[in-house]
């Protein structure tokens, strides 16, 4: 998949962020210090939530900027909790392999792994919210249909066309970027 480069913010839109972050970034980064209990990590979600931001396509009119802000930090760290849920993972793969006496993966072929991991993360944010959670808790956490419906309030029938959903958009992606 070909991406087009974000337009850059026009000067209008570089003023409102300017204003943004000098008059909420300080707030958003206490908030956030408070949620994650560390001071770097909630500094790293606050500079990458304004990263988000400069880097949207559209723009935007802020009637609650500190709700926006909430928002765009709330959506990172699911982001990095997925991710996070990946890599350990992908790690716990690993380990299954090396107690089982399999021959460990070279550097090469964990690398590749960790692309394919990260390009199906990233295909996964173009998904609902309920889908993705669907696809998740199927791959990730083995749970059937019924379990999932229950989980998510749905029927077993919304469920199969979530996964459906989720399997189709993923193949898209996936082959977009090969």
């Amino acid at each position: 998949m070909t991406s087009q480069p974000s337009p850059l913010p026009s000067r209008d839109d570089r003023a409102l962020i300017d204003h943004l972050y000098r008059e909420h970034q300080g707030w958003l980064r206490g908030w956030l210090r408070k949620r994650l209990g560390c001071p770097q990590h909630a500094a790293d979600v606050t500079h990458d939530t304004f990263l988000r931001i400069l880097s949207a396509p559209e723009r935007f009119e802020l009637q609650q900027p500190r709700s926006f802000l909430g928002t765009v930090a709330r959506r990172l760290l699911v982001d990095r909790a997925r991710r996070e849920v990946l890599e350990r993972t992908y790690l716990e793969e690993l380990q299954r392999q090396v107690d089982a006496g399999d021959a460990m993966p070279s550097a090469e072929a964990v690398a590749s792994a960790l692309q394919v991991l990260e390009q199906l993360a990233a295909a996964l944010q173009g998904l609902a919210p309920r889908v993705r959670t669907a696809f998740l808790l199927r791959q990730l956490e083995g749970l059937g249909q019924e379990e999932i419906a229950i989980r998510l309030g749905v029927s077993t029938r919304m469920v199969r066309k979530y996964l459906v959903q989720a399997l189709l958009h993923c193949h898209q992606q996936l082959g977009d970027a090969t």
